[in-house]
């Protein structure tokens, strides 16, 4: 299935570990997922395998509650996730990271429409919608990532 993805990466100036750090607040989900509006709850143990983010996608009041689900969690290098959002379906999402060098991570995001009428889209047509969005939620995630290596950094 992995093969099939479609892929973007990004190099990140922060440690593998920071990266993962804000993969694993859950609560943080809103301000890297493009799309995503408002999260309602997330799950005790998050991003354990099974657990969930409660969230709502798009702009109010048009507002699509759902869920995302871990499937696989090898922190801090692999978090692969089930995206639902009725009525498209659902997506399996993955973020490989991986450090190049000191404080520098790349981060691989891949997507692949598994259930529902976004799985009819050819993938051509899937890589022209994901590509920039997959491309902007990357950007997102480093920001963060930045942030919080800043943080940490100016704390010791």
């Amino acid at each position: 299935m992995h093969d099939d993805m479609i892929w973007v990466q990004l190099t990140v100036p922060a440690d593998v570990d920071d990266v993962f750090a804000v993969l694993a607040d859950g609560w943080s989900y809103s301000g890297w997922v493009v799309g995503a509006s408002h999260i309602r709850r997330v799950d005790k143990g998050w991003p354990a395998v099974g657990t969930r983010i409660h969230h709502s996608v798009g702009p109010w009041p048009f507002v699509i509650e759902d869920t995302t689900e871990v499937r696989t969690m090898d922190e801090p290098h692999t978090l692969e996730l089930d995206a639902r959002l009725w009525p498209m379906g659902a997506a399996v999402i993955r973020f490989e990271l991986r450090e190049v060098a000191p404080a520098t991570t790349e981060v691989r995001m891949g997507e692949l429409a598994v259930r529902g009428p976004g799985k009819l889209i050819p993938r051509a047509a899937q890589q022209v919608l994901l590509t920039p969005r997959n491309r902007e939620t990357l950007d997102r995630l480093s920001d963060l990532a930045v942030g919080r290596s800043r943080a940490a950094t100016a704390e010791r």
